[in-house]
């Protein structure tokens, strides 16, 4: 982040949003620090700060990244458990209801933040989720302060009302699109040019998800909590529990393989959804695959769950937006199998780092388990290589932070457009 021209919005700088609760850890404060310049202040825009949502993970790393090349960084949000993240990364958090879709509230939250803008000495405004999304835009126009948004999913967009509430995505001075895929949706459905759109994949923090920082001692004490015979070969699909994630498709290929010396394990909560929960528990049982298919509710070290797993499956039905799960058990150098749409295909590297099957093909995705089952040290050995160098070149944190530094920038007049 680079120092910029002081264009101050208004406020003083003991001014402060009424209805905002500051963290405790402050950031750098954005007084003038030589002349007409100043650092840049990024305010971030979303509902919560819930723990495991690729959004909120996103932006608290974002923050961090601008609070370490010397930025300020502030996050709106209704709160939530990484609110304490912030603080660690030197951000500060404003509270308002911002995870509201109520229209009275929606428009409150325009002087909220118009409040907040001024307060702090704003510079860009970036949104990341819809609702406060409207919000956000109406006082970054009130203030005339730059505006940034990251579309994150396809949203839904069965109708028009629905298309035109996702629009305000794409009114962003820049629309950054968390893949090629997005990028592609963007431009056909909201006719958002080209030359608009930045193109920044999520990334994978590698201090975390590296294989050689995972001790054999936490894989095994969780394969002791999972109880997981010593030899057998485990599958893993990580997922909460919802249809579009394919799980009944995992359960259908199990059955057509046939195999008895292999445990999978479908990790993730049912967030509520307790009747698909004993839908699948039925469906295993009819398929007789009690002793081969396990539910876990929650997992709270993924990267030693990922390292004891021979292969991890996403066999999503509609398109992941880009589909974490498989970068991060690439990053651990694990084979993947993943359908083959969406964020995959930007991901996988078929036949070197993982393979692409047909969403919803039971058949396809068993030959796809089976082929990887028979792979020898050798080829998983090689596989591994490749899978760790394409998530370290092209889907890592650090590239993420940096490109998201560069829109920043670019849209503050820093550097050139593109």
């Amino acid at each position: 982040m680079n120092k910029m021209p002081d264009h101050t919005t208004g406020g003083g700088e003991n001014e402060r949003a009424q209805s905002g609760n500051k963290t405790e850890k402050s950031a750098p404060s954005g007084e003038t620090l030589a002349g007409e310049e100043r650092l840049a202040t990024v305010l971030q825009v979303l509902p919560a700060l819930g723990a495991s949502g690729g959004v909120e993970r996103g932006t608290v790393e974002i923050a961090g990244a601008v609070v370490e090349a010397g930025g300020r960084a502030i996050v709106a949000s209704a709160g939530g458990p990484l609110v304490h993240d912030l603080a660690r990364v030197g951000a500060e958090h404003f509270e308002l209801p911002l995870d509201s879709k109520n229209p009275v509230t929606l428009w409150r939250n325009v002087d909220r933040l118009a409040d907040l803008i001024r307060a702090e000495n704003v510079d860009i405004v970036h949104a990341r989720s819809r609702a406060p999304a409207w919000s956000a835009w109406a006082a970054a126009k009130r203030t005339g302060t730059h505006y940034v948004t990251t579309f994150h999913g396809t949203y839904g967009a069965s109708n028009h009302f629905k298309r035109v509430y996702n629009s305000i995505m794409t009114r962003g001075e820049r629309v950054i699109a968390i893949g090629q895929f997005i990028a592609g949706h963007v431009r056909q459905l909201y006719g958002v040019p080209a030359n608009k759109i930045r193109v920044i994949h999520r990334g994978v923090d590698l201090e975390k998800f590296d294989p050689a920082k995972v001790s054999a001692q936490r894989v095994v004490n969780l394969a002791t909590d999972w109880m997981l015979p010593d030899g057998m070969p485990v599958i893993m699909l990580p997922g909460r529990l919802t249809r579009w994630k394919g799980q009944p498709v995992v359960i259908d290929a199990l059955a057509r393989l046939g195999r008895r010396d292999i445990r999978c394990l479908l990790v993730g909560g049912a967030q509520g959804r307790d009747e698909y929960r004993a839908e699948l528990e039925a469906m295993i049982a009819n398929r007789d695959l009690n002793e081969v298919v396990r539910l876990v509710d929650h997992c709270d070290d993924m990267p030693a769950a990922y390292m004891l797993t021979d292969v991890v499956i996403s066999a999503s039905t509609d398109p992941e937006a880009f589909g974490r799960v498989i970068a991060e058990a690439q990053a651990l150098g694990r084979p993947v199998i993943a359908t083959d749409h969406g964020g995959a295909k930007e991901t996988v590297i078929p036949g070197e780092t993982g393979w692409l099957v047909p969403p919803g093909d039971a058949d396809a995705l068993a030959e796809a388990i089976e082929k990887v089952l028979k792979l020898d040290s050798a080829q998983r050995s090689t596989l591994a290589g490749k899978a760790i160098a394409n998530v370290r070149d092209n889907f890592s944190k650090a590239n993420m932070c940096t490109k998201t530094l560069d829109v920043y920038d670019e849209v503050l007049g820093i550097r050139p457009a593109g």
